[in-house]
């Protein structure tokens, strides 16, 4: 009789149980349009809560990218009640500054037309600027700090922290953009009556200067790490038509040139209620959630016109891309195949390909890292978006080997999934650890509150219960099928990485004396620090400062330019607060 692993056991208990599990959602849709998830779970006295507005990048249109981004940053800047020491006053700065900064653009339009036409080097010098120009940039600077003698810096945060409340944040995706905190039951209220004020009465103080700090957030996650720029490079060519293919920051001409008008008309329709889900999840009271919500979500005014959906639609690829790029990193390769949106009745049988080519038992790493030699790490992954959808391979190449080989034996993997049909156990095994990761993913509040959200923003939240059994349904017929409709070579984009030869002067000062491991880790380091909050890089620099003293002296050097490095993001985030 044939042995069953004890692991193998625990898979199929915990496939069971989620296959037997449905989540329990309560749903109320206000007469606004706003929908109201709602999870009661006794035992956790803190609630995990949130809510999704249903935009991303891909709602915007050229001239107004990262907009959605920038959204993100500017819902923390407080309403009428919150955020001011005098909303009368705060107000008219706001109008004066919009205005002087139209009389800026009218300048900058100049200089980019003067620019084009080849009269000056380039528009964002400073020596061109007439004197009108100087005035008003001079002026602006005044206003700007007259503004910040009205504001209370981070109040939203501290009104929450001092309730008890944590876990602030939010995010933005091609599709969606997420707010979400945690609680304390005692507090449901408050959170209620923060988040309908600032659907409500928003106040997008420091618009302009906040742009900047995205476009230097940019910088360093995409300008300042080793692949960024041919990452993004590599999205664009991808993506023909669809506005998917812009980034998710936004373009840099465009962070420089949005304005507050164009930032309102986008509030006013995509962050109405008729196109936001709320979410809570915890040990609370139904019957008292509903009245809060009718309360204070109940009071916002439905947009002045539903979001229009994208338009804009892929072209079919008819011939192959490829993109070579030199980078500071290893070589290493990409390959994407356009395939399917998220739902898609093709895409459970992607996303089970994924996960059969994909891990350390998976076939990549089997046959290119540990049977061929060929590869330090191999991945593969199905990614479902709102209108679209690609399947991407990766695979780094060992020392000895260049990136081309690489490819080569990922086609060799992607042949065999086209011509031999995927044995009933490997398959099995999938779909049985896909069923373990669903029942995980059920058992933690926050991230069962996440997931709600957006799944609503997309299809809706009920195919948290009906996805799973579209998974366990996908057969190795499909798979094969799949393989064969997706994976063609005129519908693929080729990336490859060659290591960039650093000449010595083209070495960044702060990475000189580190070994070429330490200075990976830097640059990794510099583009995490780009989206880091102010209390995440003091924690980091505190752990840092107090382990580089028990650090072996090899590693001190190391240790000496990462505090530098954090000590320079947080004096960076430190002025912009002040």
């Amino acid at each position: 009789m044939k042995k069953i692993s004890f692991c193998f056991l625990a898979l199929l208990v915990c496939a069971a149980q989620a296959a037997a599990q449905k989540v329990p959602v309560q749903e109320m849709v206000l007469d606004n349009g706003m929908k109201v998830l709602m999870v009661p779970r006794k035992g956790d006295p803190n609630i995990a809560v949130g809510w999704v507005a249903r935009v991303g990048s891909v709602n915007e249109r050229p001239g107004i990218t990262g907009l959605s981004h920038l959204f993100e940053h500017m819902m923390f800047k407080g309403t009428h009640a919150i955020g001011t020491k005098d909303i009368n006053a705060n107000l008219q700065l706001i109008k004066e500054m919009d205005q002087t900064r139209a009389a800026i653009r009218a300048e900058e339009q100049t200089l980019i037309r003067r620019a084009r036409l080849g009269e000056i080097p380039g528009s964002k010098d400073p020596q061109v600027r007439t004197a009108r120009h100087r005035e008003l940039i001079a002026k602006f600077d005044e206003l700007t700090k007259r503004e910040k003698e009205t504001l209370v810096k981070d109040e939203f945060d501290r009104i929450y922290t001092t309730a008890g409340a944590s876990g602030m944040n939010a995010g933005t995706g091609n599709d969606f953009t997420v707010y979400f905190i945690n609680v304390p039951a005692n507090k449901l209220e408050l959170w209620f009556w923060m988040e309908s004020d600032r659907l409500l009465k928003p106040v997008f103080r420091e618009f302009y200067s906040e742009r900047d700090v995205v476009h230097e957030e940019r910088r360093l996650r995409t300008d300042s790490t080793p692949t960024g720029k041919f990452d993004e490079q590599f999205e664009s060519m991808f993506w023909q038509s669809s506005p998917y293919g812009w980034p998710v920051v936004g373009w840099p001409s465009d962070l420089e040139g949005i304005t507050r008008e164009e930032a309102l008309d986008y509030f006013a329709v995509n962050y109405a209620p008729n196109n936001l889900t709320a979410c809570l999840v915890g040990d609370f009271e139904p019957a008292r959630a509903t009245e809060l919500a009718r309360k204070y979500f109940g009071r916002l005014p439905r947009g002045p016109r539903d979001p229009e959906p994208v338009r804009t639609q892929e072209m079919p690829q008819q011939a192959e891309k490829r993109m070579v790029a030199y980078a500071e990193t290893s070589p290493q390769v990409r390959v994407r195949y356009h395939t399917v949106a998220d739902g898609h009745r093709d895409e459970f049988a992607l996303g089970i390909l994924s996960d059969i080519l994909n891990g350390r038992t998976g076939r990549l790493y089997k046959s290119l890292v540990l049977e061929k030699g060929l590869a330090n790490a191999a991945s593969a992954g199905q990614d479902g978006r709102k209108y679209e959808g690609y399947f991407e391979l990766q695979g780094t190449a060992k020392p000895g080997h260049t990136p081309e080989e690489v490819e080569q034996a990922l086609y060799k993997e992607i042949e065999k999934l086209q011509k031999e049909t995927v044995g009933e156990q490997e398959l099995q095994k999938v779909k049985n650890q896909n069923a373990a990761g669903d029942f995980r993913r059920l058992q933690s509040n926050f991230a069962l509150m996440v997931q709600l959200l957006l799944r609503d923003s997309n299809r809706g939240w009920e195919t948290i219960n009906t996805d799973p059994a579209r998974v366990q349904a996908v057969t190795a017929a499909d798979l094969q099928r799949v393989a064969n409709t997706y994976f063609k070579p005129e519908n693929r984009t080729a990336g490859i990485y060659y290591t960039k030869k650093i000449a010595a002067t083209e070495e960044d000062p702060l990475l000189a004396g580190l070994d070429e491991e330490e200075k990976s880790q830097i640059r990794q380091m510099r583009g995490m620090l780009g989206q880091a909050k102010i209390e995440q890089v003091k924690a980091v620099l505190t752990q840092v400062t107090q382990q580089g003293a028990s650090a072996p002296a090899e590693k001190q050097d190391f240790i000496k330019v990462l505090k530098k490095l954090l000590e320079d993001r947080l004096a960076q985030l430190e002025g912009r607060k002040k």
